[in-house]
């Protein structure tokens, strides 16, 4: 065996072999530094970053991953759905779950801080007739509303409430006569939102009463007629249809939103409801608006959410705030580096994908199903014509199927059934705003009825 050298002690030795392991490091660091990064992070911090920027990049990494790990999902076919035919496919509701991936791919841009001591106070802006209005909120209302052109603000107050469901009430109350007698008759035309008839007789209050389908009413007397349009269930524009004098109208909205129809002009009316519920797909954070024209009617849907929950959370209101500022943006800088489309862009082609395999779909199922047809218009958001593609699809079995809502429930397949909106048992509401796997499924199965 050969003998070390004496001038190499085994200090030497334990030198010379750091030495070498650490060439060899940084040789595979510098060339990870010119492929990229191995497995994403890389070892060498570059010249002139700081710790923020690095927590920046892994970030971003991060967010890169998961819109990869959305977009595969997405691009699932429906053929490579597994459906066992066991698992319920629930779109009674219309939970707005489809637009998760818009927002986890936005990332951090609606992130906000709500430190302990902030919104303790009950007031906002003692200056306007909605106290508990937060300015902000207001300030993104009106500035959305601009962009989209889907509404006038100009000689409206804002009316905050949680959701367009206490607005709704509101409303009905601030229209109400004060003195009278007898409760006010409330119509809405048929097939209406399955919700009005129990939301305005629930409380049994004498201010007011359903009436039912607006098309048939012909009673005397002061009414409230509710449109709403987009309509829902069945996606089409509405108009008042009562042909009398005597009237007040409340206008919901929930549905004028260019992912949803043509934008072909600013609703201008004395009374009209939105949501962000439907508009951006934040339904749980329960925060809705009224544009309201006399200021009486304002004061007086104000008081009734005064008495009803003494104001409406600023939390929520800040988010909402947030949301609809960031939506704004996303239109105003779409193709820039921050927005690759807007909002509105990403939530009509999802929406135009849907209901173009809902067609088709529904085209082979020999005759069993039908769906309404909708005129293209101008929408001037978009700038260009285009087809409706409602939230909710207003499906019809074939004669000799009475009852479409029990029929599909047969195939697991949870709708809700044409009765409820005041309209025939052959029709069923189905939301087209879950997520991605729930309506491939829908469709897998509703393609497997023969």
């Amino acid at each position: 065996m050969a003998k070390i050298p004496s001038f190499f002690s085994l200090k030497h030795l334990l030198v010379l072999s750091l030495a070498l392991n650490v060439s060899l490091i940084m040789r595979v660091v510098f060339e990870d530094e010119r492929q990229g990064p191995l497995f994403g992070f890389s070892l060498i911090k570059p010249r002139g970053s700081s710790m923020a920027d690095t927590e920046a990049s892994q970030r971003t990494l991060l967010a890169t991953s998961s819109s990869s790990s959305i977009s595969s999902s997405a691009k699932t076919s429906i053929a490579e759905v597994e459906d066992s035919g066991e698992k319920l496919v629930n779109l009674d509701h219309g939970d707005p779950t489809m637009y998760e991936n818009y927002w986890e791919k936005i990332g951090e841009k609606t992130t906000i801080v709500i430190r302990g001591w902030d919104s303790m106070s009950y007031f906002s802006d003692l200056k306007s007739i909605c106290w508990f209005l937060e300015p902000e909120f207001a300030k993104q209302v009106v500035r959305l509303h601009k962009i989209v052109g889907n509404a006038e603000t100009q000689g409206r107050h804002v009316v905050v409430g949680t959701g367009s469901s206490q607005l709704y009430l509101a409303a009905l109350f601030a229209l109400s006569p004060k003195e009278s007698t007898q409760p006010i008759h409330v119509v809405s035309a048929a097939p209406y939102y399955s919700s009005y008839p129990s939301m305005t007789d629930y409380q049994k209050s004498g201010l007011h009463k359903w009436a039912g389908d607006a098309n048939n009413f012909t009673e005397m007397g002061p009414y409230i007629e509710l449109i709403t349009s987009p309509n829902n269930p069945d996606g089409f524009v509405r108009h008042s249809c009562v042909n009398k004098t005597g009237g007040a109208m409340i206008y919901d909205l929930a549905y004028y939103w260019p992912q949803y129809t043509p934008i072909s002009s600013p609703a201008d009316n004395d009374l009209s409801l939105f949501t962000v519920s439907k508009s951006t797909g934040h339904a749980g954070i329960r925060i809705g608006w009224a544009l309201v024209k006399d200021p009486e009617v304002a004061r007086r849907m104000t008081k009734f959410v005064e008495l009803n929950t003494i104001g409406v959370s600023k939390d929520s209101q800040i988010r909402a705030a947030k949301i609809l500022e960031v939506v704004a943006d996303s239109c105003e800088q779409s193709g820039s580096s921050d927005f690759e489309q807007s909002f509105f862009e990403f939530s009509y082609h999802l929406m135009e994908k849907r209901w173009q395999q809902l067609r088709e779909t529904v085209s082979k199922s020999g005759g069993i199903f039908s769906l309404p047809q909708f005129s293209p218009a101008f929408c001037h958001f978009h700038s260009k014509v285009l087809q409706p593609h409602p939230a909710f699809a207003w499906l019809r079995c074939k004669d000799g199927i009475e009852d479409c809502e029990s029929f599909l429930k047969g195939h697991k397949i949870l709708t809700r059934g044409g009765r409820h909106f005041g309209a025939s048992s052959s029709y069923v509401r189905v939301s087209m705003l879950d997520r991605d796997d729930t309506y491939k499924m829908f469709l897998k199965r509703l393609s497997s009825i023969r």
